[in-house]
């Protein structure tokens, strides 16, 4: 049972929702007797060479250039190079899904994991978005079958293709009990004493209207928000950081997992404003965490957080939503108590790991 994971920078996780998602699956498929190549982007130049990382067989592929076109050239490499590779291949995104074209070619099969509607998203120009939406549609052509992470994803998908193609699988997260208090003590906030948004600063993900609607007034709170801003480079974090009140602390992209988790665990509420994707990972993360959440008001959101979350549309009102719950203590523990039982529900890692492997298990090659 050998699988293919291609679409990742590697593991162990150290970018993103999909690393963290293939570290998860890797390990779990090799405690079950699977062999899990995954493809890792390096730094540099160089030959290919491989590495095991417990128990998953990684191959480093070199790549000089830098940024968006350094990805395109290892995602290039890492397809071709995987054609001689026995098993299953696991594509995690179709953002390069023109080259997948060469596995349609030899008759390997590939599952390709279509992630969000990419194209849509406003941070793109006209270019970038024509080449996401040419990746889609040969993603959905080239991919013997697509995991949709959404039910909002898989009806958009199968507008694509017959929905028999499709299958439903979202993001998992970690459950969180309890955190490390001592991990605030850097930022100057106290448990519940503070809000808190996780999130690339993307216009896409409301960051400008959140912060305005916080800042409206003197809140006796903190807003805590983590994201790489660069406001010399990017007038958009300009704005953001320009909007923001003495309460709104900018602590830049952390990475490491703890603090993270503390900032979640603690917080008062967890702010989402992402419209567009499908199950976003740091929302489930914040449900794995029994957050409060306020989330823009969108079919993804709603699907993800439940009904007991609350939403918001605008800046108005989100300002609105500010006033109404930061001193409502029972109402941020039903918000709490909410996302604790939509987590069990449906976002917990055993149960996705579970159904990526039965549906993995049907796809492997039949000479295997």
């Amino acid at each position: 049972m050998n699988l293919v994971v291609l679409g990742i920078r590697g593991v162990p996780a150290a970018h993103g929702g999909f690393e963290t998602f293939a570290e998860k699956l890797s390990l779990h498929l090799i405690s079950r007797g699977w062999t899990v190549t995954v493809y890792c982007q390096e730094d540099g130049d160089g030959e290919i060479y491989e590495s095991y990382w417990e128990g998953v067989r990684r191959i480093h592929i070199p790549v000089a250039r830098k940024g968006a076109a350094g990805t395109i050239v290892f995602d290039w490499r890492a397809t071709w190079h995987a054609l001689r590779q026995p098993g299953l291949i696991l594509t995690l995104g179709y953002n390069t899904a023109v080259f997948n074209v060469l596995q349609r070619i030899k008759g390997q099969p590939n599952v390709i994991n279509m992630d969000g509607i990419e194209w849509r998203r406003d941070k793109w120009g006209l270019v970038a978005k024509t080449w996401f939406w040419l990746n889609e549609r040969v993603g959905c052509w080239v991919g013997s079958h697509l995991v949709a992470d959404h039910p909002k994803i898989k009806e958009h998908l199968a507008t694509r293709v017959r929905e028999a193609k499709i299958t439903m699988i979202p993001y998992g997260g970690d459950e969180v009990l309890q955190a490390d208090v001592s991990r605030l003590i850097p930022y100057g906030v106290e448990p519940q004493g503070f809000s808190v948004i996780i999130a690339r600063p993307e216009p896409e993900n409301s960051l400008l209207e959140m912060v305005r609607a916080f800042s409206l007034k003197e809140r006796q709170h903190k807003l805590v928000v983590l994201g790489n801003f660069a406001p010399n480079e990017n007038a958009f974090h300009r704005q953001v950081m320009e909007a923001a009140s003495d309460e709104v602390l900018f602590v830049g992209a952390i990475y490491e997992s703890s603090i993270v988790q503390s900032l979640r665990f603690y917080s008062r509420f967890y702010l989402h404003g992402h419209r567009v994707g499908g199950t976003n990972p740091s929302l489930v993360e914040a449900l794995g965490a029994s957050c409060a959440v306020i989330a823009h008001d969108n079919h993804f959101n709603r699907w993800v957080a439940g009904p007991e979350a609350h939403y918001f549309s605008d800046e108005s009102s989100c300002a609105q939503l500010f006033d109404q719950l930061l001193d409502d203590e029972q109402a941020v523990e039903r918000m709490r108590s909410a996302s604790r039982a939509k987590f069990q529900e449906r976002f917990t890692w055993p149960q996705v790991l579970q159904s990526y492997e039965a549906l993995l298990t049907q796809w492997l090659p039949d000479d295997r």
